[in-house]
C-alpha cells in the first residue's frame, strides 16, 4: 500500500474562524466554533480561546495551541541500530533520548522537513525514504501534527545545528530501544511511536514504501 505523502501547511487565515468540523464529523459529537480570539502570538507557540456551539445548543470555550507542524525521522544503520539523540528539553527540567525532529518551517512539506532536520542535527543524509504516517501528540489542546519518516541507507557527514542547539547522538540498538521504553527510560510520544511503527514493519505487519532520496528530494 502506498500512502500519499502530506503537503506543506497553508499559511495561517486570520480570517477564518476557529477550526471547522472535519468533513464526515458526527453531527451528534462535533462542536461548531461561533468566535474566535488570540491569546498569545509568540515567536513559536500561539494560543487562541475559541467560543463554540455544542452539539446539545449549549455554549462553551475551548483553549488551543495552534502549531505548524512537525517531522520525525527514524533512522535506520545497516548493522540495525538506530539513530537517537539526548537533548535537554527545558519543560522537563532533564535531558530527554529521542528521535531527530524539527517543526516545518514555512510552505515547507513535511519530507523536506524531515530531510533537513536529520542532516541539520546529526549530519547524516540517507539513501532512502519512506513516510509512514502521522501522529497528533496532545488532541485535547493542540493541533499539531507530527508527520512519521523512516530513512536507511546513512551517511555520515558534518552536523549543522542551529544557534543555541546542544545535542548528543547516541546509536541505539533496537532491542535495547525496546528495554529504555518498557523501564521508563523513553517516555518522548514521538519516539515510542515511532518503535511501534519499527516493530510492526520489521514484523511484516505495516509496510513501508521507499524511494530513493533523490525522488525524495523533489516531493
Amino acid at each position: 500500500m502506498t500512502k500519499t505523502l502530506p503537503e506543506a501547511n497553508p499559511p495561517a487565515d486570520d480570517g477564518v474562524i476557529g477550526i471547522p468540523p472535519a468533513a464526515g464529523s458526527d453531527p451528534h459529537l462535533r462542536e461548531t466554533p461561533l468566535a474566535s480570539d488570540w491569546i498569545l502570538r509568540g515567536n513559536f507557540l500561539q494560543v487562541k480561546r475559541d467560543r463554540v456551539a455544542l452539539p446539545d445548543g449549549r455554549e462553551a470555550t475551548r483553549e488551543y495551541i495552534r502549531h505548524p507542524g512537525a517531522a520525525v525521522v527514524i533512522p535506520l544503520f545497516d548493522d540495525g541500530r538506530v539513530l537517537l539523540e539526548r537533548q535537554y528539553r527545558y519543560p522537563l527540567g532533564r535531558v530527554v533520548l529521542e528521535f531527530p525532529a524539527g517543526k516545518l518551517d514555512p510552505n515547507e512539506s513535511p519530507l523536506r522537513c524531515a530531510m533537513r532536520e536529520l542532516v541539520e542535527e546529526t549530519g547524516y543524509t540517507a539513501r532512502e525514504w519512506a513516510y509512514a504516517g502521522v501522529m497528533h501528540n496532545a488532541i485535547a489542546y493542540a493541533d499539531e501534527r507530527i508527520e512519521i519518516f523512516f530513512a536507511r541507507g546513512l551517511i555520515e557527514g558534518e552536523r549543522q545545528l542551529d544557534e543555541g542547539e546542544f545535542l548528543d547522538l547516541v546509536p541505539v540498538a533496537e532491542d535495547e530501544l525496546d528495554r529504555m521504553a518498557c523501564d521508563g527510560r523513553v517516555t518522548d510520544a514521538k519516539t515510542l511511536t515511532g518503535l511501534l511503527w519499527l516493530q510492526r514493519w520489521r514484523a511484516g505487519a505495516w509496510p513501508l514504501t521507499w524511494m530513493p532520496a533523490r525522488e525524495a528530494a523533489t516531493r
